[in-house]
């Protein structure tokens, strides 16, 4: 019995190890691969590559603009990708405040 506890607390670890997320903006491009379903090094290379000329991804979805890199691949890596922007990163423009309807 402490022989079958012990086999499904390995195979629970393991599976959550399994599912560690992976911050496209900071991860490089053989841990995208190794990573993200349905993506290879010349994918992951290829978001390594728009990240370093577009700047940090500011969403996952951000990540269809790559070349390779459409709905379906987001959709399946959804739980697997996260966007952590770098402390540095430029803030976003403010979008201008729209006047009051009048009373």
């Amino acid at each position: 019995m402490l022989m079958k506890w012990l086999s499904m607390l390995f195979l629970l670890a393991l599976s959550g190890l399994a599912m560690a997320q992976v911050d496209i903006n900071r991860a490089d491009a053989k841990t995208l691969a190794e990573s993200m379903s349905g993506v290879g090094l010349v994918k992951a290379e290829a978001i390594v590559a728009y990240r370093d000329t577009h700047g940090p991804f500011r969403s996952i979805e951000e990540l269809a603009k790559v070349k390779g890199i459409g709905a379906k691949t987001i959709a399946a890596n959804r739980e697997t990708v996260v966007v952590i922007e770098p402390e540095n990163a430029p803030a976003p423009p403010k979008r201008p405040e729209s006047p009051a309807a009048p009373r």
